[in-house]
């Protein structure tokens, strides 16, 4: 008896058909006549493409954009071009076997090029498939990452300018306020209601997790693979996705609490950015992301608040590797040569790993020429020592702007 094809190798066989396959639960995305024309303009491209859109869901067949390219390119027995749906969002993304043809860079550029905001699928297909058979991949990535990190060090340079931030009532708008500092591209104005009012668009970066928007898990899945290099790419494509979703959201600020919690999510982001300058290696740009994981928990507690919801209670990273993600387990630990036990959240993994004696898959940092556990680094050099990533303390956010995280 024949053994039924696995999901990749249905894959597989679709693409031997068509150059495109699009799952049937999102097949209006993408209509018959505009995989025509697409499939007329990839005849033209220096490699083969193929498209291939399926849903990438946590707990599903497939759940990493990567994972997903490698097996299909793998079943298929062909090199090419693969682009598909990155996680937990509609933007594009690609992988390339056989050749170097930038389109990783293409699908990048895409995706992060405001022009293309809210644009159809198909309009975002035919750009990456121009950039690809240009050649320009790269150089358009190149501008458009540039254009982003004009704006966010202006936003940057704004929210150093109002670190000292005063709060101004306006007394015919029923108290309404707003925190100095807060961004250059149009935070500062206060509408009608009490609302700050920015403009809305897609945040490709975020997503809807009960009433909050949070750092997508699967960014931490990535950056346990990624190396020095890739890990502050990301960092910094992170701090920019969170500094535009402070820019673009309107969030009402007549709720005291929903207003500290948005200055809150405020600081948090200017002191990943200030971390991000200044980073030097993997505990930092570790840094980054606890901070951004931070400032979206407050920014989703705020938006709670202000619709009349309770705060959404915080989920640290885990303690003692942050790139391991959310920290769903609370234990108590003893460090190697301490009679102290702390109270700390982990990874389920890291979580396992205590409560079987075993050494828990520790974040490293390189100290005095070697590579020592980052809790064992001097505190007086370290601020993520000092505070276990926020963990240990709840004042990271403050010590982080103050200086604490800089080179000594």
């Amino acid at each position: 008896m024949l053994s039924e094809p696995s999901p990749g190798e249905r894959l597989a066989a679709a693409l031997r058909r068509s150059p495109i396959h699009v799952d049937p639960s999102i097949a209006s995305a993408l209509p018959g006549a505009e995989r025509r024309r697409l499939i007329a303009k990839f005849e033209k491209a220096p490699a083969p493409i193929y498209v291939v859109l399926v849903p990438l869901v946590t707990g599903g067949v497939w759940t990493d954009a990567d994972q997903l390219a490698t097996v299909v390119h793998d079943r298929l027995g062909r090199d090419g071009i693969f682009i598909t749906l990155r996680e937990d969002s509609q933007d594009l993304t690609a992988r390339e076997w056989g050749g170097d043809h930038q389109a990783r860079d293409a699908a990048w550029a895409v995706s992060l090029d405001r022009a293309m905001d809210d644009t159809p699928l198909a309009a975002r297909l035919s750009r990456v498939a121009d950039l690809i058979i240009s050649g320009t991949g790269k150089q358009e990535y190149d501008r458009v990452s540039a254009e982003i990190d004009r704006r966010s060090k202006a936003r940057r340079e704004a929210n150093r300018v109002g670190e000292h931030r005063s709060v101004e009532a306006d007394g015919d708008d029923g108290g309404l306020a707003l925190p100095l500092g807060a961004g250059a591209a149009g935070l500062a104005v206060v509408g009608v209601g009490g609302f700050l009012l920015w403009p809305r668009r897609r945040m490709a970066s975020v997503r809807r997790e009960g009433s909050g928007l949070l750092m997508p898990r699967m960014v931490f899945a990535t950056a346990r693979r990624a190396n020095e290099d890739q890990l502050r790419e990301q960092a910094s494509h992170e701090v920019i996705a969170f500094g535009e979703l402070l820019d673009e959201t309107a969030v009402p600020t007549t709720d005291e609490r929903a207003r500290a919690l948005m200055t809150g999510a405020l600081d948090a982001y200017q002191a990943a950015g200030k971390t991000l300058d200044a980073a030097r290696g993997v505990p930092d740009l570790a840094g980054v992301l606890v901070l951004l994981d931070q400032g979206r928990d407050a920014f989703a507690s705020a938006q709670a608040v202000a619709n009349g919801d309770p705060e959404i209670p915080p989920v640290p990273l885990c303690f003692f590797n942050p790139l391991h993600g959310d920290a769903a387990a609370k234990i108590i630990w003893r460090p190697v040569g301490s009679r102290k036990s702390l109270r700390v959240r982990s990874c389920r993994p890291c979580a396992r790993a205590v409560r079987g004696k075993e050494t828990p898959d520790v974040l490293m940092d390189r100290r005095d020429g070697r590579d020592v556990p980052y809790y064992e680094a001097d505190p007086a050099d370290s601020v993520w020592a000092e505070t276990g990533y926020g963990q240990l303390r709840d004042d990271l956010v403050h010590r982080v702007l103050r200086g604490d995280a800089a080179p000594r």
